[in-house]
């Protein structure tokens, strides 16, 4: 893993637009996009560059099951609200919150086995996943509907008016299908990820931290802020 650690999310956000660049000026044309507060500084600063994703495609990670990509909480509406609205890809292919599940995963799972990612953007779970997979979660799955923890029913419901709103299913990437992923960019923030960090850089291999896979993967990329750096040993 390649550890880079900035001040701030702002400086986090210049850092992910950088990664962006040069994967870009490298030929890369599918990327792996993430969705929540996490990647937003790395998007703004790429919204506001020349950067042009016109002849490249976007495979994003998840979305809520049973949300229609109308809905303001809906990934789709978020990608469309910081980025796709101001970079738009020659196509942008969201998992459907609205479809039936085993439909939808052979419908994503075909998506990505036509466009294999050459970089994908992640952010971190405090327990440790990546995308919605939860601890426990098989190493070599594949897109999945996922049953979501409390842990992040709670850390996703200040984004609703209510908790009892937020969605208790999702679609996902499995982290096999993650894994295939040329080139991947984990962004951490925050002394609440600091944990989730430690373990997954300096901890055993285990599916009980789901980011700690991450490990085995030849090219990977943090960008960490103090904060969430804070409990590394080195």
């Amino acid at each position: 893993m390649k550890i880079n650690i900035v001040k701030d999310s702002k400086a986090a956000g210049q850092a992910g637009y950088e990664l962006f660049k040069e994967q870009l000026e490298n030929g890369s044309t599918v990327f792996g996009l993430a969705t929540g507060s996490t990647p937003i500084s790395t998007y703004d600063a790429i919204t506001a560059s020349d950067l042009d994703f016109s002849n490249c495609i976007s495979i994003n990670l998840d979305e809520y099951a049973g949300l229609p990509d109308t809905h303001e909480q809906s990934y789709r509406y978020s990608m469309n609200q910081h980025f796709f609205s101001k970079k738009p890809f020659k196509e942008s292919y969201v998992p459907n919150g609205m479809n039936d599940a085993d439909a939808e995963i052979v419908r994503y799972e075909k998506i990505i086995a036509e466009n294999p990612v050459d970089f994908q953007i992640l952010g971190l779970g405090q327990n440790g996943h990546i995308g919605f997979n939860e601890p426990g979660t098989a190493f070599d799955s594949r897109t999945h509907k996922v049953t979501l923890t409390e842990s992040t029913i709670a850390a996703n419901a200040r984004f609703f008016d209510n908790e009892n709103d937020v969605p208790k299913f999702a679609y996902s990437m499995g982290i096999g299908t993650i894994m295939d992923a040329k080139s991947i960019l984990l962004e951490a923030f925050g002394e609440n990820k600091a944990e989730a960090v430690q373990k997954m850089v300096e901890g055993p291999v285990t599916e009980d931290l789901p980011a700690s896979i991450l490990q085995r993967h030849p090219n990977v990329t943090l960008i960490l802020d103090e904060a969430a750096a804070s409990k590394l040993s080195k």
